[in-house]
Order: structure tokens, then C-alpha cells, then sequence
């Protein structure tokens, strides 16, 4: 199955309200992001990417240790935009390694989905 087909496929199920906005992630081969979506109105309401963390030594160049601070960061901005609960958004990825150290960054951070 290809990328695109489990990326249609997830977002089909999953919506994002004024409620429990959209945390989508993306994940290319240099960068990676978050964003949380309201797809009622079409905007994004807060969004992290890599780029914003600056150079982490203690981090390294260790992917999942860059996701879970891109984790940690995206549910600081949500919790100061009074957003507690999310939908979770995986797009097209496997729930493993980068995607899954976000996502527990996030739940560390206080965001509940």
C-alpha cells in the first residue's frame, strides 16, 4: 500500500473540531513538524517545527530525541492556547520511531488523545 492511499485513508476518520483540534505531523527526509488544525474553520492554530528547536547538544543528531522535544514544545504552545485535547494525526507514517516519540512528547507535555 502506498503512501499516499494510508495517508487518504487515515484522514477519512480522523477530523479535527474547535473541541479537539487536528495534531498533525509531517516528517520529511531532513525536517520534521507538528501542527494543530482546525478543520472546521481551516486554520491552523499552532504549529513547531525542527528548525525552531535550534542545536540541541544534549540531543545529538538523534532523530527521536529532536521528535520528542518537537513533542514537548507543540503541547507547551497548545496548553498557552488552551487547547487540552487533540486528535492525533499520523498521516500516512507507522506508529514507530519519530512519529511515536512526538506523539509521547506531546502526552508528556500534557496534551491528552
Amino acid at each position: 500500500m502506498t503512501f499516499t492511499k494510508r495517508k487518504v485513508r487515515t484522514r477519512t476518520k480522523i477530523r479535527g473540531t474547535s473541541d479537539r483540534p487536528r495534531l498533525s505531523v509531517y516528517k520529511s527526509n531532513k525536517f520534521m513538524s507538528a501542527q494543530i488544525i482546525n478543520d472546521e474553520k481551516g486554520t491552523t492554530l499552532v504549529s513547531v517545527t525542527e528548525k525552531q528547536l535550534g542545536k540541541l547538544g544534549e540531543l545529538g543528531k538523534d532523530g527521536t530525541g529532536k521528535a520528542h522535544e518537537i513533542g514537548k514544545m507543540i503541547a507547551e504552545k497548545a496548553l498557552k492556547a488552551k487547547i487540552k485535547k487533540v486528535v492525533f494525526d499520523k498521516g500516512g507514517y507507522a506508529y514507530h520511531g519519530k512519529i511515536k516519540a512526538i506523539a509521547e512528547g506531546a502526552r508528556e507535555g500534557g496534551l491528552s488523545f
